[in-house]
């Protein structure tokens, strides 16, 4: 079977998308596919979701921070976003999704845009409502550790 002539092939563009979740997150690869099928068909019905065939291609997520890069349909650029956008919980885990940027190719993406978190975090002890808990800290931000769950502060909250 030939392949089909350049002109008549689909064209894609790939979304370098960050994701993140509190430290203790769990989020695979499989689970975020799931979340952007189901935010493109709630909010683009069917028809709309077929059309950006919105395809995860590349995933990492670790210590509550990570990135994909999502395959879309050349013109269906901001469809794709505003259902990426859509995504607010995975597996149960909050989640905050921004887009890094758009490229045409895979290589291009990756190279502008993935691969850059230079987030180091790190445990310590801090005093969070008159009491000393453990936090993680994130470039000036921290999430803190609760009885079961965390609560974000910022350098000022904490003592």
């Amino acid at each position: 079977m030939k392949h089909l002539p350049k002109h008549l092939r689909p064209r894609w563009r790939y979304l370098a998308v960050g994701i993140e979740s509190w430290p203790d997150a769990r989020i695979g690869r499989r689970a975020f596919q799931r979340e952007v099928w189901y935010a493109g068909q709630n909010l683009l019905g069917d028809p709309g979701s077929a059309d950006a065939d919105l395809t995860v291609v590349r995933f990492d997520f670790e210590d509550g921070a990570g990135e994909a890069l999502v395959k879309v349909r050349h013109g269906e650029l901001e469809a794709a976003r505003a259902a990426i956008a859509c995504v607010d919980e995975i597996d149960g885990s909050p989640v905050g999704i921004f887009v890094h940027g758009i490229s045409g190719t895979i290589r291009a993406a990756e190279e502008k845009y993935l691969g850059r978190r230079g987030q180091v975090s790190k445990e310590r002890n801090v005093v969070f409502g008159n009491e000393e808990r453990v936090a993680v800290v994130r470039d000036g931000s921290a999430d803190v550790r609760l009885d079961d769950a965390f609560a974000g502060a910022t350098d000022l909250d904490l003592a």
